[in-house]
């Protein structure tokens, strides 16, 4: 689709600063290493944008000096994790604004796992309706800060427990005038204020952080929205995510993503459950598909090219549905794609490059990180 974004990176910047600043051999690991690099993209509803991405990959000086059975025994769950803070600012020709800053955080030998993001929007974004009421997308221009927090503690080796928070203040500035967000019957639909707690519980036996060759997560996630934590809404969301990696031999990996999120009350159309992103079916616009229950499944199997160089495939398929409908098996979205990675540090951390295709639809994904 011509909606798709095309993002180029000047690579061989990056790659060169890495090199000067992040070059660890594989039997040690530094506390600190940073990767900047600049990034150009276009898309129509933005035109051109231009920013830059900065990536500092640590360990906590408690956590160091790293024992010789901390750097050897890869699958040791108390050897202390890296943590990884990206910083990403763009500003586009049509005078819209991105600050972004996701974060993962390990500290004193991984008792304490803290992650989120961060991050404040002046953007445009398509609509294209709830559930099976699909509408010829429509645009929309939105200002809003974003704040998500998980804050657990280690309960028994590779089990976490803890709190949940996200925060967004969802200010539209502009609708279609003859769209459905104008008609005033999409709930959100003239924006409003999101306010959520809750509780979570987080399994991990992954053998590395970023790019793992075996293990599992599983992520378990509740949130309330209510008057009481001052949201404009009341509903409640509830997510389970769980990856699982699966070595096949030196180089080649499987990995494999079950994804059910379901949602409780009048949820405003900006928080319903959504398929199509850089995530979750790569292939299709972020929020393509949207509806009150998700449930879905990736699979991506990875393999290594060439020192840095890597190479995946990948593809997925997922159903929606509502209260009336839990979920529609006879409506699945599909996409598959492939895509290359080139590794940043010795903690695995890659620059991910893909190309998804669904249906009457396709996306090129340029970020930092795995989808899962």
């Amino acid at each position: 689709m011509w909606l798709r974004p095309f993002i180029f990176t000047f690579l061989l910047i990056g790659v060169r600063l890495s090199q000067s600043v992040a070059q660890p051999t594989d039997s040690t690991r530094k506390a600190f290493s940073i990767f900047p690099f600049p990034i150009v993209y276009y898309t129509p509803e933005t035109r051109f944008a231009y920013g830059a991405v900065v990536s500092a990959t640590f360990r906590f000086r408690r956590d160091l000096p790293l024992r010789q059975t901390d750097t050897s025994a890869r699958g040791n769950l108390m050897a202390p994790r890296p943590s990884n803070v990206q910083l990403l600012a763009a500003y586009t020709q049509n005078k819209q604004l991105l600050l972004f800053v996701p974060f993962q955080v390990f500290y004193d030998r991984n008792k304490y796992y803290i992650y989120g993001e961060a991050g404040y929007y002046t953007y445009t974004y398509n609509f294209y309706g709830i559930g099976q009421k699909e509408v010829p997308s429509e645009q929309y221009g939105v200002n809003y800060p974003r704040i998500r927090l998980n804050a657990l503690r280690r309960v028994r080796p590779g089990l976490y427990a803890g709190l949940r928070a996200e925060f967004e203040d969802y200010a539209i500035q502009y609708v279609e005038p003859a769209g459905l967000l104008a008609s005033g019957t999409v709930p959100g639909g003239g924006g409003g204020r999101i306010a959520g707690a809750g509780l979570g519980l987080f399994y991990d036996t992954r053998d590395q952080v970023f790019f793992p060759t075996k293990g599992v997560i599983v992520d378990l996630t509740y949130l309330g929205h209510s008057q009481n934590i001052f949201s404009n809404f009341t509903y409640s969301r509830y997510v389970v995510d769980l990856s699982s990696y699966h070595k096949v031999n030196d180089r080649a990996i499987v990995a494999f993503n079950y994804v059910v999120s379901m949602t409780g009350g009048v949820a405003p159309f900006s928080a319903l459950s959504l398929a199509g992103s850089g995530k979750r079916l790569r292939g299709y616009y972020e929020g393509r598909y949207r509806d009150d229950n998700l449930a879905l499944f990736q699979a991506e199997a990875r393999v290594r090219i060439w020192k840095r160089l890597s190479a995946v495939v990948f593809g997925g398929v997922g159903v929606l549905g509502n209260s009336q409908r839990l979920f529609r098996a006879n409506d699945p979205k599909a996409a598959y794609g492939g895509g290359l990675r080139l590794r940043i540090n010795n903690d695995g951390l890659n620059i991910r490059a893909d190309y998804g295709i669904g249906k009457q639809s396709s996306g090129l994904y340029l970020t930092l990180g795995e989808a899962f």
